[in-house]
């Protein structure tokens, strides 16, 4: 990885390039970040720097966050996220990250949290088709459907689609481009869809596979 920033997704809309072509894009606030820690392989064993995001109030910050942030000569953040660089060493404790990191045409990786959906049914959760709402179907439009064999195997396999709980889990979305970046405003739009409810945090790298 050669760079990273955390952000907080503000929502959609869209923007339109020199041809008036529309380009639907999700709206990062990206930064400030400061750098809380740097961590190198002399003390941890490995080279990272750790980015604090979103300032926390003075009395919901434990003494050991911060202590932590004072060592830094910065306010106690709400998130701490940990990027491990090929290259550390244009960093330093206290150094400000903005927006700027990134430019337009710049291809991502954006980590978010998707929204929970709770526990759903195997038509939600999995896009099965429901069954025909006719000639005797019955009550069971929106079930399973056939769970495998009677007297052998006589059991259901493992990992077989059916209902359960729905989002709220960690997903990465690849190669998206950047579209528009404002420094002064720590705006980064990104082309297409981020994970994630309005609000949520994301966090944004250069792209592994570009």
């Amino acid at each position: 990885m050669k760079k990273g920033i955390i952000g907080k997704k503000v929502g959609m809309t869209q923007i339109f390039d020199e041809s008036g072509n529309v380009i639907p894009v999700t709206v990062i606030e990206a930064g400030p970040c400061v750098v809380s820690q740097v961590k190198t392989n002399g003390t941890d064993g490995y080279e990272a720097i750790q980015l604090g995001f979103q300032d926390l109030t003075e009395k919901k910050a434990t003494k050991p966050q911060t202590g932590h942030f004072k060592k830094a000569g910065s306010s106690a953040k709400k998130y701490l996220k940990e990027f491990r660089l090929e290259d550390i060493s244009g960093y330093k404790m206290g150094d400000i990250l903005k927006a700027d990191l990134f430019a337009a045409g710049d291809k991502v990786d954006v980590t978010g949290v998707t929204k929970g959906r709770g526990y759903t049914g195997s038509i939600k959760r999995w896009n099965h088709t429901i069954l025909r709402m006719t000639h005797g179907t019955g009550p069971i439009h929106r079930q399973v459907g056939s769970m495998g064999s009677n007297t052998s195997p006589a059991r259901v396999f493992k990992n077989k689609k059916m209902a359960g709980q729905y989002g709220n889990e960690q997903v990465t979305v690849l190669n998206l481009e950047v579209a528009k970046v404002s420094a002064e405003n720590n705006i980064i739009a990104v082309k297409g869809a981020v994970p994630g409810a309005r609000g949520g945090i994301v966090i944004l790298r250069n792209s592994v596979k570009a």
